[in-house]
């Protein structure tokens, strides 16, 4: 028998990176996942595919978690296909490099759109399936940005940052539902944004990190299947996966 046998969980933005991770080690462990995306049905069909081969339920579901009517026929979808959710993992995330002084309004409100206002879509949408399903979980991707700052990042910055007073703010309201909400804050983790960083770039963040190497996918994922598996006493926090970066 597995940790969550029995337990949904819907993972946004898990077609790739950090988001698949997070979805197969919640299959591993039994969960029945659904693999949320927005343009990459290929991709996510794979994510459920090796889902099952474990043993486990998973289903793909596209929705744009900017589009609320969208987010609410996705968790409609859930909870007629596999019940109740018990764990919402708020992933789905997207960048808009630039300069403050050379950041568009678009550049802006692209990425507060989707870092910042998509998770406010799925998680206040989800909230009622938890209470109804007795409680639960809600994990945040906030970021290393959302701590430290990095110049080009004044938006997806502010979204991370964003996230960490969502987080507190969130867990002090939902604990009285049995819902624990806690955020992970990664570094610099080894995925398709960092794989395509040119050599020179890549070693500058090396350089940064105290461990001297970047994280893997598969790093993040543990510590969001131990918040939901072994976390029964936290709410609140936040977890840095970052090979020790601090300022």
């Amino acid at each position: 028998m597995g940790m969550l046998d029995g337990k949904v969980a819907l993972v946004t933005g898990a077609s790739r990176g950090i988001g698949r991770a997070i979805a197969l080690e919640l299959g591993k462990h039994g969960a029945s996942v659904v693999v949320n995306y927005r343009e990459r049905k290929e991709q996510a069909d794979e994510v459920v595919h090796e889902i099952k081969k474990m043993g486990s339920k998973a289903i793909a579901i596209q929705a744009d978690v900017t589009k609320p009517e969208q987010v609410d026929a996705m968790v409609g979808q859930v909870v007629k296909e596999l019940g109740q959710v018990y764990i919402l993992v708020n992933n789905a995330g997207t960048t808009a490099d630039r300069t403050l002084r050379r950041m568009s309004k678009e550049e802006w409100l692209k990425v507060i759109d989707t870092n910042l206002n998509g998770v406010f879509y799925v998680t206040s949408r989800v909230v009622q399936s938890l209470e109804a399903g007795g409680g639960g979980h809600i994990i945040m991707l906030s970021s290393i940005i959302g701590e430290m700052g990095n110049a080009g990042l004044v938006n997806y910055g502010s979204t991370k940052a964003a996230l960490i007073g969502f987080t507190k703010s969130a867990a002090q309201e939902l604990v009285r539902f049995n819902i624990l909400v806690n955020a992970v804050a990664p570094g610099f983790i080894e995925t398709d944004m960092i794989v395509n960083l040119p050599d020179e770039a890549r070693q500058t963040l090396l350089d940064k990190t105290p461990m001297r190497r970047f994280g893997r996918p598969e790093e993040v994922a543990t510590m969001v299947r131990y918040l939901v598996t072994e976390g029964t006493y936290i709410t609140g926090q936040v977890f840095n996966i970052n090979g020790g970066m601090y300022m």
